[in-house]
Order: structure tokens, then C-alpha cells, then sequence
């Protein structure tokens, strides 16, 4: 028993686990089969055959000669079908070598072929204008090379053009591409059948229960009755429509199985509208951070169908360190001519700079968009408490215009890094309605330039004048203050202006400037930014001097824009960033 123990008990003596006594096995059958060490044929070619056969081929490794026999003739076949498509259709292809560990595939294309005649056939009742600018927009020239995929992206286009304006049961039915390869000529041969030409008909309305068609008919400016039919108009009408407060769905589009003959040989058909309905009240909070504000809390109540009149309100409360404001803002749905009248007031104060603000307010705005530029013309009434850091309080009012003109082009194209944005205000008020007769203008204008795939280079510039003998009486919200993030970085929030006492009050000139380069990182959405800024608020153009901040900042492409952190000196070191955070 005691030996018996021992010998079972000796580590020495154990039999390795089943996995390591299979692996010299392994290893031994791995050496000795050749095929097994062997790379799979390589191939010889023009570098961008190479690239379309490496992608579409499956390169195998033969074990012995009836398989190389085999490979060959699939390469072969398989081979000239992907360099057909590119417009060579006689090449030569031959799977070379002395063994099979060491095979190359050698292509010669040969000549490729081009496109000899075009015969394209419309049919329909198609007018000859239209018929003659599809023939012209046609992109295949004779002489060009011929590609599988140039011709087909052609057709599409014919065809597309067709179902975009007019015809939208348009389609291929002939299309065909005679191949002389000896002569390395092409012929190509397509019809397209128009169908009938289609007008829009009435509007036909499924999913509205809340709402009244007025409403959708609101902000309809594309589809009219009678009109030829035009994809874009429709598209442009469900988005105007999926924009608005309403609605969680929307689909525009024309019944064909509804459609009537008209008496020059079109069909009008009723352009059906379905909709679903959005849930009209919405309770918001959130929460955020500012090195301009501090810290924030708010809540935020929305309503689209106020008093049941489809208007939109829009109130909430906001508590920042630095500011505390209560607002409520009624926008009513668009008028014929598109213009969106709006009314509200405000409640706000705030301790800046050691100057004490209590503000009230309340207004009313036209506003009216045509194409990438916005008109908002503003009514508004001001009175305001001001209270610098050991003086007494002044009370100013105002009751002003205000015009304000601002340029878009590339609205809601987050991700574009090239583009540009301008907005001009002209505004002001006179005696006895207010306290100081004044003029404001006002101008601000961003860029953005791209310098190569990885970098951006953002300007801006923002100046304001106000014409008035002095800025007694003047509302400080309509007075200039600089300084913080989106104005010159390196110096506290609003810090530049005028100095009365302790406290920074705002000037009647200003001026901002601003370059930021920044560098993206490879396949990552932080980037590298180094920016200047430079700047001032003052009310003295003789002592007016430019102060001068600069700084290194990282950025984060977030779904809903770049977020940035700086970091700035200017009078001294400051950190510059806004998060907010909705839950």
C-alpha cells in the first residue's frame, strides 16, 4: 500500500492532461504537411485590377497538380467576368510557378474597351424640350472608357430624372450593351418608358385628431392643386411637417390608385398626407455647468396645443449662480405668407461683476425665413433695476424696435466643417418712451475654413456701437460687456467694460475677435484646439484698447455639435466650458 501510494503520488510519473499529449502530434503532422506552411497565390497585376481581384477572388493553396488545374481554370473564369465589368474583355490570366508553395496569378488586361454609339430611347408623351435636356445630361460620351458600373449609375440618372418631375411611373425597359471585343468597341443601347405625366390633386389628410387640416395646410407653400408633380416638393413638405411640434411621423405622397385623367393626358392624383399625432404637453429638467454662469438647475415646460388653439408655449425656470430667470413664450403657427408671430415675457436677475440686475420684460416678434436667411422684427418693453456694488440703485426703461437680420446657409449640418454664419441687429428707442434716445447696431460673423482632411480653422469677429450722447438710461441687456467662453477666453464672464466703483457695467462700443485652429485626431472624434482671442467693451473710443487672451482647448465631436474644454490667460489663468445634461 505504501509503494502503491508513492509511485501514484510521485509528480514525476503523472501522465500529462489529454491537450499536451496531442500537441507533439499535432505539431509533427503540421510540419510534415506541406500545404500547411504554404501562401495563398499572389497576384500580378495593374495596381487597380489588382485591388478589384484581391477583394473579389478566393485565393486558395493547391495540394497537388489537379487542384492547381483547377484553381487555375476558376481564376480564369472568375477573373475575367470582375475585369469585364471594368471594360476589359479579352485579358489574359495564368497562375505561374515551379511549386505549388509559390504561386503568382499574372493578369494582362490587354486593351480596354470604349463606348463607340449610344442609342437612347424615350417613350411617352414627353416634350421635346424635356426630351432633349435628359439626351444632354446623359454622362457617357463616345470615346470614354467603358464600366459596368459607370453605365449602370447612368441609367439610374435617366431614370431618376424621370421619376423626380413629371413622371413618376417612369421606368427601364430595354437596356442592353453589345461588346465587339475584337475591336474593343462598345455599343449601348436603353429605353426608358415615361409613363404618364402625374399633377398633384387635393390634399387628403389620415391621423389628425387633435389637430385641425388648417394647420397642416399652414405650412404647405409646395404642393398645390394643378401643379406638375415634383418629388422635392413632396419631400420638402414632410420635413417642413416632421420639423414642427405635431407630429412623431409624417409621409407625403401621391395615390396612384386614385388618380384621374385630365384632358391633356395626365393624371391627377390626390397627395395623401398620414400623420401621427405627438403628445402635446412635455415636462423638462435638466442640469448644467458654465465657467461663465456656475452651476445650473432648471425645469422647462412645453405645450404645443395651447388653449387648444395650436399654439406653442414654451416657459421654464433657471437658477445659475450667477443668474436666475423665469420666462414663458407663446410662438402661434405660421400665417400664409410664412411669417411666425410670437409674444413673452421675462423675469431675470443676476449678480455679475459686482452689478445687481432685476430685469422685466415682455415683447412681441414677427419672424419670417426665406431660404438660408431669417427675419425676426421685435417689439419689445424693458424696465430694469441696477444696483453697482456699494452705490445706489438707478432704474432705467425702454420701449424698442429691434430688427435682426441672420445668415444660415448650412442650417442643421452638424457634422460640416466648412461654412459660415452672419447676423446683423438694428434697433432702438426714443424719448418719452424711454428713458435716452439711442440707436444700437450690431454685427456678428463665424467661419469655418478646413485645412486638409484633420484640421479646421474657425474665425469670428463681433462688434457693436451704440449712437446715443451717453449711456445713462440706457437698459444694460442693450449695452456691451466682454469676456468668457464665445467672447475673448482668458478673462472672467463679462469682466470687460466699464468700471464704475467696484463693479464692470456695459459700454456703447465693442469689438471681438477670435482664430481657433484645431487639429482632429485620426479616426477619433477628440481633437486638439490652439485659439487667440481679442477684444473689448468700453465707452470711450479714445481709451479703447484691445485686451488679448490665448490658450490651448480639446474638443469632442458629441452628437448634438462640439463640446470644448479651454483652458485661456489673458489677466490671468481661466478655465472656459458649458455642459448641460437633460434628464
Amino acid at each position: 500500500m505504501t509503494g502503491a501510494r508513492s509511485k501514484a503520488y510521485n509528480p514525476c510519473m503523472r501522465a500529462p492532461p489529454l491537450p499536451f499529449r496531442l500537441l507533439p502530434a499535432a505539431l509533427a503532422l503540421a510540419c510534415s504537411c506541406p500545404w500547411a506552411q504554404a501562401a495563398a497565390p499572389r497576384i500580378d497585376a495593374p495596381a487597380p485590377l489588382e485591388a478589384l481581384l484581391q477583394r473579389h477572388l478566393q485565393l486558395e493553396t493547391p495540394r497537388d497538380e489537379a487542384e492547381r488545374q483547377a484553381l487555375q481554370t476558376r481564376l480564369a473564369r472568375e477573373g475575367r467576368q470582375l475585369l469585364a465589368t471594368e471594360g476589359y474583355f479579352d485579358p489574359g490570366l495564368e497562375l505561374e510557378g515551379e511549386n505549388l508553395e509559390d504561386l503568382v496569378l499574372r493578369v494582362g488586361p490587354g486593351s480596354r474597351a470604349r463606348i463607340r454609339e449610344i442609342r437612347i430611347h424615350i417613350d411617352g408623351l414627353v416634350p421635346e424640350t424635356r426630351r432633349q435636356e435628359l439626351l444632354e445630361a446623359w454622362p457617357l460620351k463616345p470615346g470614354l472608357p467603358f464600366r459596368q458600373a459607370d453605365w449602370t449609375q447612368a441609367k439610374e440618372q435617366l431614370l431618376q430624372a424621370l421619376l423626380e418631375r413629371d413622371y413618376p411611373a417612369a421606368r427601364i425597359t430595354h437596356s442592353q450593351a453589345e461588346v465587339d471585343a475584337d475591336s474593343g468597341q462598345v455599343v449601348l443601347e436603353v429605353t426608358a418608358h415615361s409613363g404618364p405625366a402625374y399633377r398633384f390633386g387635393e390634399l387628403k389628410l389620415d391621423g389628425l385628431l387633435r389637430y385641425k387640416p388648417d394647420l397642416v395646410e399652414r405650412y404647405n407653400t409646395q404642393v398645390e392643386p394643378g401643379d406638375p408633380y415634383e418629388e422635392g416638393r413632396l419631400q420638402t413638405l414632410q420635413t417642413r411637417l416632421e420639423n414642427t411640434p405635431y407630429f412623431n411621423s409624417v409621409s407625403v405622397r401621391i395615390d396612384p390608385d386614385a388618380a384621374e385623367p385630365g384632358p391633356d393626358g395626365s393624371l391627377t392624383a390626390p397627395v395623401r398626407i398620414r400623420l401621427r399625432e405627438r403628445q402635446p404637453h412635455q415636462l423638462g429638467l435638466g442640469a448644467g455647468l458654465s465657467s461663465n454662469t456656475g452651476a445650473r438647475v432648471e425645469m422647462n415646460y412645453r405645450s404645443a396645443d395651447l388653449f387648444r388653439k395650436a399654439w406653442q408655449l414654451n416657459s421654464g425656470i433657471r437658477l445659475e449662480q450667477l443668474k436666475q430667470s423665469a420666462y414663458a413664450d407663446i410662438f402661434l403657427p405660421p400665417t400664409r405668407d410664412q411669417s411666425q408671430y410670437a409674444f413673452g415675457v421675462l423675469f431675470e436677475r443676476s449678480d455679475i461683476q459686482n452689478l445687481k440686475l432685476q430685469t422685466q420684460s415682455l415683447g412681441i416678434s414677427r419672424t419670417r425665413q426665406q431660404g438660408s436667411v431669417d427675419l425676426s422684427l421685435n417689439l419689445g418693453y424693458i424696465e430694469e433695476k441696477q444696483t453697482p456694488q456699494d452705490m445706489e440703485s438707478r432704474h432705467t426703461r425702454a420701449l424698442t424696435f429691434n430688427s435682426i437680420w441672420t445668415w444660415q446657409p448650412f442650417r442643421g449640418q452638424i457634422e460640416r466643417v466648412e461654412g459660415y454664419s452672419s447676423q446683423v441687429q438694428l434697433g432702438g428707442s426714443i424719448k418719452p418712451v424711454s428713458d435716452q434716445n439711442f440707436v444700437r447696431l450690431y454685427g456678428k460673423h463665424q467661419h469655418s475654413l478646413a485645412l486638409g482632411s484633420r484640421n479646421t480653422l474657425s474665425l469670428r469677429a463681433e462688434g457693436g456701437i451704440i449712437l446715443a450722447p451717453s449711456r445713462q438710461g440706457i437698459p444694460q441687456n442693450f449695452l456691451f460687456r466682454a469676456g468668457g467662453t464665445q467672447s475673448v477666453r482668458g478673462y472672467s464672464y463679462q469682466s470687460l467694460g466699464v468700471q464704475e466703483g467696484q463693479a464692470v457695467l456695459g459700454g456703447r462700443y465693442l469689438t471681438t475677435l477670435s482664430a481657433e485652429l484645431t487639429h482632429w485626431l485620426a479616426d477619433s472624434p477628440w481633437g486638439i484646439a490652439a485659439f487667440v482671442d481679442a477684444g473689448n467693451a468700453g465707452d470711450d473710443k479714445k481709451t479703447f484698447k484691445l485686451k488679448t487672451g490665448y490658450g490651448l482647448g480639446a474638443r469632442w465631436k458629441s452628437p448634438a455639435g462640439p463640446l470644448g474644454v479651454d483652458i485661456a490667460y489673458g489677466d490671468s489663468w481661466h478655465l472656459h466650458f458649458a455642459l448641460a445634461l437633460p434628464f
